[in-house]
């Protein structure tokens, strides 16, 4: 299932992701169920996801600054791709902030594992959709349905934002799966905050005294998972090792 929120204001379709995971989790226990935002919340099965769909308009004539006078992708939507792939790994956090959340990020459950893009093809990153010149726009397919949308979506937009104003070159587009291609994600919680720490253009985009708050909460969560000896670890080792 897939619910779609109409383009508009990132604020404000922050705000309306926010109201709908609160109304459906409130919803479904109404009815005796749970709603859950897990991003992996089943063994074997696909995760839930927050794709973003982002474009940049003019403020003042509202014309879509990612189509080309011909209709096809403009060098800005160009290196605004080269600033996703480039800091998308580093910004990984925002989109996967839990321990559960890179668990969805692996082959063949419809997530992608590294940051190629391409032209309609769901098994990348960056997925841009074949559409009229005035909806032009890219998918960015990493975060999970677990990511707070506000964060999700100014970090999607930082490193959009970052690629513009380096003019970065996006890598060639790909064609077949993504998946054949080596990951190039951070593949635990650990590995994110590392890069995000690292991360100092983002850092001067988010505020220091954020980054810094984010990386402490993680941090501690981190550890508090360390803790824990899972289910898993107690079937396949108590009496095997």
């Amino acid at each position: 299932m897939e619910i779609n929120f109409k383009h508009g204001d990132p604020l404000a379709l922050a705000d309306q992701v926010f109201l709908f995971k609160r109304t459906m989790r409130q919803a479904a226990l109404r009815h005796n169920v749970y709603a859950t935002f897990m991003a992996k919340p089943m063994d074997a099965e696909p995760g839930s996801a927050m794709h973003i769909h982002q474009s940049v308009v003019d403020s003042k004539t509202g014309k879509n600054l990612f189509a080309a006078e011909d209709g096809g992708l403009s060098e800005l939507f160009l290196w605004h791709i080269g600033g996703l792939q480039k800091y998308l790994p580093a910004a990984l956090l925002l989109f996967a902030p839990n321990v559960n959340s890179y668990r969805r990020l692996v082959p063949d459950y419809d997530a992608p594992i590294n940051m190629h893009w391409a032209r309609d093809n769901r098994t990348v990153g960056l997925r841009v959709p074949f559409s009229q010149p005035q909806s032009m726009r890219v998918e960015n397919r990493v975060g999970g349905a677990d990511a707070n949308p506000y964060l999700a979506l100014a970090g999607s937009l930082a490193c959009g934002y970052l690629g513009m104003v380096e003019s970065i070159e996006p890598a060639k587009p790909i064609t077949g799966s993504g998946y054949d291609r080596a990951p190039g994600l951070p593949r635990h919680l650990p590995g994110a905050i590392s890069k995000f720490n690292t991360a100092k253009a983002l850092h001067e985009i988010l505020g220091e005294t954020f980054v810094k708050a984010l990386i402490a909460v993680k941090e501690t969560e981190w550890r508090a998972y360390q803790r824990v000896v899972s289910s898993w670890e107690r079937e396949n080792l108590l009496l095997n090792v």
